[in-house]
């Protein structure tokens, strides 16, 4: 079978590779769609989080179908239509073991999730970024349509923020500089999308003066993350999703006190993965702008080039139509 393979820093192949072997409790996935996440690229660039070795096989946000089940394995079967978890106790998939950017790849019926015939494959893998935002807004708390939500930043987790916030029926002002992504951000259901220096005088607009009463921040910038506290409405409560490795900017942390911020930081998505799988089924919420190239999987290498291309890509996926 044909696998992307980091063979070692900076160094990705196409391969072909034995098709895995599954143990008793384990099934065997055909991979369908497979996004290319902003974290392949730093395990890609040797700087990734957590201890990993090369060879590796990436890919950890997929949707597939179940080709095959081991003995020990009794509510899945062939044809079974599912995504998964990435992150399982010790378990890293896509980093520290293999991933799903492959025509077949092993996983374990703990991680796995059926999907419903109404979310195509390319949607279904993005479940795993919506769940991101989904899990913070849950974490917020109560968010509804008394909520005036501002969303900083579109890249693919606050464009999910937004499509979950809008569907649960919060007013949703997507703050991005880029004209491109805020676009993105209407399509998946933004009240306004604005640019950062417009920002201010439409909150303020839109509650007689109080400002945003959900603040999400999901771009990890800290000179923004230090704005999500300076716009907050009294009494807002924030979540905080953007990544940040490390960078510091100064910040008017007395306005926690002074404004009486509840904030939140979150990561990853435990325990939610059922849930937000029946919100998006029972919303009807279309991801699909999101998905803004698509490879095959023999194009693999090229994806990853493409992706890298923030200016005209959201999110890039890789498919496969392969079978045993």
């Amino acid at each position: 079978m044909k696998a992307l393979q980091f063979l070692d820093k900076d160094k990705p192949e196409v391969s072909d590779i034995d098709v895995p072997q599954i143990a008793a409790d384990e099934v065997l996935i055909a991979a369908r769609s497979v996004g290319i996440c902003h974290s392949d690229i730093e395990l890609l660039e040797g700087r990734y989080i957590i201890p990993f070795e090369y060879p590796i096989i990436p890919g950890h946000e997929w949707a597939g179908e179940v080709v095959a089940v081991g003995d020990d394995v009794t509510d899945l079967k062939p044809g079974d239509r599912v995504v998964g978890e990435c992150v399982i106790g010790e378990d890293h998939f896509g980093f520290s073991i293999s991933g799903a950017i492959a025509e077949f790849f092993v996983a374990r019926p703990e991680w796995l999730h059926k999907i419903p015939e109404s979310i195509d494959y390319a949607s279904a893998a993005l479940i795993e970024t919506f769940t991101v935002g989904y899990y913070a807004l849950l974490e917020v708390g109560n968010v509804n349509a008394a909520d005036t939500v501002a969303v900083l930043g579109a890249g693919p987790v606050g464009l999910v923020s937004t499509a979950a916030a809008a569907a649960m029926g919060a007013t949703v002002v997507t703050i991005e500089p880029s004209e491109k992504r805020r676009e993105a951000a209407i399509k998946l259901g933004a009240t306004h999308a604005v640019a950062p220096d417009e920002a201010e005088a439409l909150l303020s607009q839109l509650t007689d003066g109080a400002g945003p009463s959900v603040v999400v921040e999901a771009s990890g910038n800290p000179k923004v993350m230090a704005e999500a506290i300076r716009i907050a409405g009294h009494g807002a409560r924030l979540a905080f999703i953007g990544i940040n490795v490390g960078d510091e900017a100064s910040a008017p942390l007395g306005l926690i006190q002074s404004k009486a911020l509840k904030i939140v930081g979150t990561i990853g998505s435990v325990g939610v993965w059922p849930d937000a799988i029946r919100f998006l089924e029972r919303t009807g919420i279309d991801l699909s702008p999101l998905v803004t190239e698509e490879f095959d999987l023999e194009q693999a290498v090229e994806a990853l080039s493409s992706s890298r291309d923030s200016s005209r890509n959201l999110k890039v996926q890789v498919r496969s139509t392969s079978t045993l």
